[in-house]
């Protein structure tokens, strides 16, 4: 068995090495790893079932995730919250939305920036969208996970490197057809329901709709920034959905 994972992983890694965006695949592979072997995925058993399984699950999110009251009382003992909790997902739905959305939008914008910069550029970038979205709700005990803030900026950064190029859209008051957009509609679409929801989110943390935002400026501001008026790349992008599930 052990010989057998070691083969596998073995070739995981050199397919990940051959690809034109390493960091981008590692990442996906990395989070959905983590997740099989965490208590969300429920597919662990030596984290129980039932309610010792919801405990183990709690405890989890609370140990690796945000929890924006113990931030800011204990900064030094949870400081590198807001970077662990990129790398853990609350939920199948969860962990599967976000990662689409990085295997679509990943991919361009690494090779655009490079292996380094990208990797700086993801983690500084869902480290700030998380951090924000503590400073806005610093009182909660709610905890916070999930890699939405980097992949927001990465979809922010790709908005500003790539405006025309073209994704596939599912939208439900269509029917889910499945319709050929320009990046500069969808994801200025994408923001401004994550920008309405996040308006309506009153009454306490839910689904980080804030660390979107946050993060979607981010990498936009970082892209315009960094790379300025005369880098943008025309090209047509692979197919992606349209939307997000929680942080």
């Amino acid at each position: 068995m052990i010989s057998e994972w070691s083969t596998a992983a073995g070739r995981t890694l050199r397919a990940v090495r051959s690809t034109s965006a390493p960091l981008t695949y590692g990442l996906i592979a990395l989070c959905c790893l983590l997740f099989v072997l965490g208590p969300a995925s429920g597919l662990t058993p030596a984290y129980g079932s039932g309610d010792a399984l919801a405990a183990a699950q709690r405890a989890y999110f609370r140990h690796w995730g945000v929890v924006p009251a113990e931030l800011f009382h204990r900064p030094a003992r949870e400081a590198l919250t807001p970077a662990t909790a990129l790398f853990v997902h609350g939920s199948w739905v969860h962990l599967l939305g976000n990662m689409l959305f990085l295997f679509v939008f990943g991919a361009m914008t690494e090779e655009r920036m490079g292996r380094v910069e990208f990797t700086l550029f993801y983690t500084g970038c869902g480290y700030l969208a998380l951090l924000g979205y503590a400073v806005a709700n610093a009182g909660s005990e709610q905890s916070l996970v999930g890699a939405s803030g980097a992949i927001s900026a990465v979809l922010g950064a790709f908005l500003y490197l790539f405006p025309r190029a073209r994704v596939t859209s599912l939208l439900p008051f269509l029917l889910f057809l499945p319709l050929r957009f320009p990046a500069w509609v969808v994801l200025p679409f994408w923001a401004a329901v994550q920008w309405a929801a996040a308006e309506q989110a009153s009454d306490g943390p839910g689904v980080a709709y804030l660390a979107h935002l946050v993060g979607f400026g981010l990498g936009f501001l970082y892209a315009w920034v960094r790379y300025g008026r005369g880098t943008r790349v025309k090209c047509t992008a692979a197919p992606a959905p349209e939307g997000e599930n929680q942080p």
